[in-house]
């Protein structure tokens, strides 16, 4: 491996948190498609002591890429060590650590180690893997010290919640409905909109308008992740105004005579924006009201008609 085709860079940035804070956000990657703005959606594959292989769907450079790491997590080093194990062209191998280390009982510094290189040893695919490391390596560290700053402050402005939908049909027939997003303006009368690219099979990027009740438009894109038959992840890479993240979550679980669809939203709410769209007097809680009302409408309007296209065909 020669100098000019592999590479090893570092990232850092100091957090006004403790260092035991900022760890517990990296190693815990229920979070992580809240907390960095590249990642899309991340599994637990295996985990036996401090030792976890997972799998990640992100986006690099405007594409999505999803590939296989092994971690090692030393909470009394306040490190975690990654490796991909599958990687995703153009990279051929990518390794580095998450090192934290305090400053003070309440800052640290969070430094961040990539190694890597290219497909074949190419020059224009290192170039690539170089603007993408930089690009996410400072979107996330900037991401983590905001999370880590608010953590203990924000919890008014998160919220997450579940609405069911008790459906007498197949799993198969319900997530065709959901999956075949391109066909959403002709079957939900809340979409006005839709632009649906599928990158590769179950990995689609979907654009839409979508209208309230009080009859503004939001348009949103998102990048989705399908698990044919039981759920679709998804998380928007453009929000509405009034949120900072919003991910999601559909899934479907067979039960006797049918099956229950449930679509889960976990929203960040955006304080800057509160007064900007409800009002001068609006507050969070009016706010969280708000977003998890229209959230919902969408949703059961959406697995409502998911409903009727199953139960026709059962």
């Amino acid at each position: 491996m020669s100098a000019s085709t592999s590479r090893e860079v570092e990232h850092e940035i100091t957090i006004k948190a403790p260092a035991s804070t900022v760890y517990g956000l990296v190693e815990d990657i229920a979070s992580w498609p809240r907390v960095f703005p590249p990642t899309i959606h991340v599994e637990r594959l295996e985990s036996e002591g401090g030792q976890e292989r997972i799998r990640i769907w992100a986006t690099a450079r405007g594409e999505v890429k999803s590939w296989t790491s092994r971690r090692e997590l030393s909470p009394q080093d306040l490190r975690i060590t990654f490796r991909q194990e599958v990687s995703a062209p153009p990279v051929a191998a990518m390794g580095g650590a998450w090192v934290i280390e305090p400053l003070t009982e309440e800052s640290c510094r969070v430094r961040l180690l990539h190694d890597y290189r290219a497909v074949g040893d190419s020059d224009e695919g290192l170039a690539w893997i170089d603007e993408a490391v930089d690009r996410n390596s400072r979107s996330e560290l900037a991401a983590l010290r905001d999370s880590a700053e608010r953590a203990g402050h924000s919890d008014e402005l998160f919220l997450t919640f579940d609405d069911t939908v008790h459906i007498n049909g197949s799993a198969e027939d319900v997530y065709e409905f959901l999956n075949a997003a391109d066909r959403w303006r002709e079957r939900l009368p809340h979409v006005d909109r839709v632009e649906l690219r599928e990158t590769e099979p179950g990995l689609q990027v979907l654009t839409m308008d979508t209208l309230t009740k009080d009859g503004s438009k939001h348009t949103t894109e998102s990048v989705r992740v399908c698990f044919p038959h039981t759920g679709i992840v998804y998380k928007q890479t453009r929000v509405p105004a009034l949120m900072t993240v919003h991910t999601g979550q559909w899934s479907l679980v067979e039960e006797p005579g049918g099956l229950a669809a449930t679509s889960r939203h976990t929203v960040v709410i955006n304080p800057d924006t509160i007064r900007q769209i409800l009002g001068e007097t609006a507050n969070v809680t009016e706010a969280r009201e708000f977003v998890r009302k229209a959230l919902s409408a969408n949703s059961l309007a959406t697995l409502g008609y998911a409903k009727e296209y199953a139960e026709s065909k059962a």
